[in-house]
């Protein structure tokens, strides 16, 4: 089965949608993987024409959820795991 993402983002005034089509495994540059009860978490740095992304996979009982993270902001993205993160632990 082919599986095809809807991306939506947006500038604060406009939501954009975009079909990404999914990244040959060949576009991996480097995975992580973790297990965490019955939940896997995957994370996938890719490579196509556009950019760098990150993939975020989690998988439960055969189930997948995925997010992409383009990798110019992943920075924000990591400063906001950090402050949640630092809250969680309050």
């Amino acid at each position: 089965m082919l599986d095809l993402s809807w991306h939506v983002w947006g500038d604060g005034d406009h939501l954009f949608d975009k079909l990404i089509l999914p990244m040959r495994n060949d576009d991996l540059l480097h995975t992580e993987k973790i297990l965490a009860d019955r939940k896997t978490f995957y994370l996938d740095l890719k490579e196509n024409a556009r950019g760098k992304v990150v993939k975020i996979t989690e998988e439960v009982s055969g189930n997948r959820d995925t997010i992409m993270v383009p990798a110019e902001i992943l920075g924000d993205f990591i400063d906001a795991l950090t402050d949640i993160r630092v809250t969680a632990e309050e």
